[in-house]
């Protein structure tokens, strides 16, 4: 059976661990200490909201939240940032479990809703579909990437 549970500090190990393979995912180099130090900051510092999908007591699986804000409609909302489950996992459900358990934390807070972006060639697309999330056709998604001078 799989738990869905808070990540804090006590599951660390396990955080980091799932966040590395995510990170190697998406072909970035392995930084398990590196992994551990980002999401410690996010733990401390309260920026982040993980949740965690666990089966028999295995770390499988892990959707990490940012806080933001709709000016629009003055209310918060969250960035689903990050979302993975272990290679030998998936196709379970664990991914649509943690993403309907972020959508029921979003709508207990009365939050705005959900926010994410995903590469165009990510299969996960038909998940986030069947689950209600709209691709935006009415606006063009811009990033500036800040360079060294």
């Amino acid at each position: 059976m799989i738990t869905l549970i808070k990540g804090t500090l006590e599951h660390l190990d396990d955080l980091s661990s799932l966040f590395d393979a995510y990170r190697i995912f998406y072909e970035q180099s392995s930084d398990l200490k590196g992994a551990r130090d980002f999401l410690k900051n996010r733990i401390e510092n309260e920026e982040s909201i993980l949740f965690m999908a666990y089966l028999d007591n295995k770390a499988i699986g892990f959707t990490q939240l940012f806080p933001s804000f709709s000016s629009v409609s003055m209310k918060p909302l969250l960035i689903l940032n990050d979302l993975y489950v272990d290679k030998n996992f998936r196709q379970k459900g664990i991914g649509e479990a943690l993403l309907i358990h972020a959508q029921e934390y979003c709508r207990q807070l009365n939050y705005k809703g959900l926010a994410l972006e995903t590469a165009t060639d990510n299969p996960a697309r038909q998940l986030y579909e069947k689950l209600g999330w709209e691709k935006d056709t009415h606006c063009f998604h811009y990033f500036w990437t800040a360079t060294v001078q």
